[in-house]
């Protein structure tokens, strides 16, 4: 069950987040190995985020998977996303981060229980 949240002080209108959460649902499912209809992705805009203490554009995301993260696939995700936040919001690779969580499947709730 990947969840990603994406959080940015970039304004984001219905339009681009629907191509962007649609782009890293399917990165997501590809890069984790996962079946898209588990995926799950948000994303926030016009968040108030200063970076290296700058407010120029900049992102920072949240996945959470039940196994399929790694060293082995972590940066392929990094570099999957960043890209994906460079094409549709101009924001450089350079001012983006994201934390990557491999929980357990008893901690994940789902369907009124956990898997």
């Amino acid at each position: 069950m990947p969840q990603l949240s994406l959080t940015t002080n970039v304004p984001v209108d219905a339009v681009v987040a629907a191509d962007i959460i649609k782009d890293c649902s399917r990165a997501l499912a590809r890069l984790i190995g996962k079946p898209e209809s588990y995926v799950l992705v948000s994303i926030s805009g016009s968040v108030p985020m200063s970076f290296a203490a700058s407010e120029e554009p900049a992102a920072y995301g949240e996945l959470m998977s039940i196994g399929g993260l790694g060293p082995g696939v972590n940066g392929k995700l990094s570099a999957s996303l960043a890209e994906i936040l460079e094409a549709k919001l101009s924001i450089s690779r350079s001012r983006f981060y994201v934390k990557f969580d491999d929980v357990k499947g008893f901690n994940v709730g789902f369907n009124g229980s956990t898997f």
